[in-house]
């Protein structure tokens, strides 16, 4: 089903009035800001420092901005490499809005009217309408759910951003002043009713118990590279942005995001400096006064990490004190992706699709111990369905991705082989095809790449995980602790990996700066 036309919108729940109140906080000098690193974050907190009057440079190690939200051509091919799904577009509208330019004429998306398409092993298919009540139908249809049942889910979803939302997502847990605010002192006292202390699975078990609803409950996990039957029943809050807020594709692709960023920070004046990798982060007396490029040394006020905060302590700070038990934490999971130019058009498909496992369970059971499960569930993101020039006519471009354990010493060539024919196979049971023969152009990224591309600690895509409870407060905070002036933005840090979190990172490290 294709996507519904969209206009921007400015009403998404988040901290309002916040462009107002950080343009009339102007007051810092201004100041020379070194960030490392052009991905999201790093575009977003570039543009925000520009827009305070700081004079910007952005050094980047690829040719290219985005970092894993970035594009490729296989062939008559195009692909987004990395993100797929496009939540919470505000966050983007709100640095227009900073920077003073009309978002219309530089971005723009659509909303979509189905969130995504599941598909079981038994026959059972179903479509997620981001339409509350389309989606109630459809579950009704398809598994016999009770309508009420999406109403709670949804209800419970966001009852719990209104509690704790903008306090663990928008400020910065690490700072006396956020826990000083009377929201704060609401929130502990409805802390028992948060679920920090259940599992997600758990709690989806409680609201249904239907197997197949919970299943597809449970993967929100996912999201931040989590285990269901280990992370605390917060993250139930994710449904909540899909559909109470929507699931949006930006025209022209995902890796629109990452171009039309990288052109509002040159717009507001940001250097880029591409192909030059950072060596180390110099410190003077506790303070980070600068970097170190090429064995030269350039002095800057602020210094701001959008590099992984492992990474960026391991490499760029090393006889700097490290954050021992912070670094430690246990990594997300990564991925294997197959990128597949196939020659054929599959209607039943739409721009997202899940083929499920049938144990959801074991598949993280064998993640946990660093293998891939031998029924992985599939997920296939086809941009073509919305973007007509991403693959040649009565074809598409097929991303193709399954969850897999970091890298742990595992003989990936083996697993990956494996991985690729009971995929193919997964595929060709549930569509009733012979993917092999379809498939024209074929590319691959799996943990070790996504390491050294875009030195992702293990090619962790998503830093720590999520599955302890106390997750949101031991991810390192956007700022360091014993260095002065130095500041950390991007999915490895507070709040978290995924586009809207890292555009709220950057916001978080403006805040910091300026307060």
């Amino acid at each position: 089903m294709a996507p519904t036309k969209h206009k921007p919108i400015n009403s998404q729940p988040h901290s309002k009035n916040f462009v107002k109140l950080e343009r009339g906080i102007n007051s810092i000098s201004r100041m020379k800001v070194a960030i490392i690193g052009a991905g999201v974050a790093g575009l977003a907190v570039a543009i925000r420092m520009a827009c305070r009057g700081h004079e910007v440079e952005v050094f980047e190690g690829n040719a290219f901005p985005g970092g894993k939200l970035s594009a490729f051509r296989l062939g008559d091919y195009r692909f987004d490499a990395g993100p797929s799904l496009f939540t919470m577009p505000s966050y983007m509208e709100d640095l227009y809005t900073l920077a003073e330019v009309p978002i219309e004429a530089h971005f723009s998306y659509e909303r979509l009217e189905v969130v995504c398409n599941y598909f079981w092993e038994d026959g059972t298919e179903l479509s997620a309408f981001a339409d509350p009540k389309k989606l109630a139908k459809e579950l009704h249809a398809k598994l016999g759910v009770d309508a009420k049942v999406v109403d709670r889910i949804l209800s419970d979803s966001q009852r719990k951003y209104d509690i704790c939302g903008e306090i663990f997502l928008e400020k910065s847990l690490h700072k006396l002043s956020t826990w000083m605010q009377p929201k704060i002192l609401k929130a502990m006292m409805l802390i028992p009713t948060l679920d920090l202390f259940k599992s997600m699975n758990k709690v989806n078990s409680g609201i249904t118990d239907h197997p197949k609803l919970i299943q597809l409950l449970n993967r929100y996990a996912t999201y931040n590279g989590s285990n269901p039957y280990k992370a605390p029943g917060l993250l139930t809050v994710i449904p909540h942005f899909e559909y109470n807020v929507g699931a949006f594709v930006p025209h022209g692709g995902m890796n629109q995001i990452t171009q039309s960023l990288f052109k509002l920070a040159e717009h507001k004046g940001v250097q880029f400096h591409f192909s030059t990798p950072v060596e180390e982060i110099e410190m003077t007396q506790g303070h980070a006064t600068g970097i170190k490029v090429a064995g030269v040394g350039k002095k800057y006020d602020t210094v701001i990490s959008n590099m992984d905060v492992f990474s960026t302590y391991k490499k760029l700070l090393p006889h700097a004190r490290h954050p021992t038990r912070t670094l430690a934490q246990e990594r997300s999971t990564s991925a294997v992706i197959f990128y597949w130019g196939v020659n054929r058009e599959f209607e039943s498909l739409d721009v997202h699709n899940i083929l499920f496992s049938e144990n959801y369970e074991q598949e993280f059971v064998a993640m946990q111990s660093g293998g891939i499960y031998h029924d992985p569930t599939v997920y296939i993101n086809i941009t073509k369905k919305y973007v007509s020039a991403d693959a040649p006519s009565g074809c598409e471009n097929w991303f193709v991705m399954i969850n897999a354990p970091h890298r742990a010493g595992q003989d990936w060539d083996v697993l990956i082989a494996e991985a690729r024919k009971n995929i193919i196979a997964k595929i060709n049971r549930i569509l009733k095809i012979d993917l092999e023969t379809l498939i024209v152009q074929e590319s691959l990224l799996d943990p070790r790449t996504i390491e050294s591309r875009t030195s992702s600690h293990l090619g962790a895509l998503y830093g720590s995980s999520s599955n302890n409870r106390m997750a949101a407060f031991m991810r390192h905070a956007n700022f360091s602790s014993k260095i002065n002036d130095l500041y950390f933005c991007g999915g490895s840090v507070h709040p978290g990996g995924g586009i809207p979190l890292c555009l709220l990172s950057a916001k978080i490290v403006d805040e910091i700066m300026h307060e």
